[in-house]
């Protein structure tokens, strides 16, 4: 799993278990719908830092709480 795939599975996950749809995690967060579905998609890269403290103050919860979780343990190093 690639940073950009464990990110928008993360974040799907989020939003079921806070029955949200990216429309209304959007509104949450104070962001526009195409970059949360950007984001979803394949057409952003990686969000910045910043965009995911958005989306996790919009999901009340912490930056540790969103990361916290074994896709992103078990990334692969990016430099070798």
């Amino acid at each position: 799993m690639t940073l950009k795939e464990a990110l928008a599975h993360r974040i799907n996950e989020l939003c079921k278990d806070k029955g949200l749809n990216p429309s209304s995690l959007a509104t949450a967060c104070g962001m526009d719908r195409s970059t949360i579905y950007s984001i979803l998609g394949v057409k952003s890269k990686s969000p910045e830092i910043s965009t995911i403290k958005k989306i996790s103050d919009g999901l009340d919860i912490t930056l540790g709480e969103f990361f916290s979780t074994p896709e992103f343990d078990s990334l692969e190093q990016e430099i070798k």
